[in-house]
């Protein structure tokens, strides 16, 4: 049986481990995967009204078909600076404007780009494992601190310390599976 301090330092290493895996699922959705989806365009920022505005913010993002988004501002005035934000992105796309909405085609992934998005998949995942493991060794140094300070049994900190690498584990498998999935999905033709 754990300590009670101890068990809420799992639960709050379990929450932190969470958002790590929920960032990168955000940062995955992001990637394009050869058919268009609004969340590819979820870092883009816009210059409007002297303010750098979320795309999603300023205007609605849809994907009527696998090959192209269209943005609709909520104020057409908007649309110039939404352009040039989409632009100037570095995603690679190319928008068109016809004075009330944008129209983003998607070009179809060549195999040399499939190959560099797989690379910058793993990045991000190897960033994320990473993140991971800087969380469990901060409960780590936390679980030590409180066996010394609450006078706690040596044996109950291993037993945690078993605990959190058991979690640990199983985060890093779960981002492993995400990669995997996101690169099947890349080089999928």
């Amino acid at each position: 049986m754990l300590d009670e301090l101890l068990e809420i330092l799992l639960l709050e290493n379990n929450e932190k481990m969470e958002c790590s895996l929920n960032h990168l699922n955000k940062e995955l959705l992001a990637i394009r995967a050869g058919r268009a989806t609004p969340a590819m365009l979820q870092n883009v920022r816009v210059e409007f009204y002297g303010s750098i505005s979320p795309l999603n913010q300023i205007s609605t993002v849809s994907a009527p078909q696998p090959d192209l988004l269209v943005v609709t501002p909520w104020d057409k005035s908007a649309i110039d600076a939404i352009e040039k934000a989409v632009q100037s992105a570095n995603l690679g796309l190319n928008p068109s404007n016809d004075g009330t909405l944008i129209r983003v085609p998607i070009p179809p992934l060549t195999e040399e780009r499939r190959i560099a998005l797989c690379k910058r998949v793993r990045q991000i995942g190897e960033q994320a494992k990473i993140s991971i493991r800087n969380i469990r060794r901060s409960t780590k140094d936390e679980l030590k601190s409180t066996q010394e300070a609450e006078n706690l049994s040596e044996d109950m900190r291993y037993f945690a310390e078993e605990k959190l690498q058991k979690e640990t584990d199983r985060f890093v498998t779960a981002i492993d599976k995400l990669l995997d999935e996101k690169e099947k999905d890349i080089m999928e033709v």
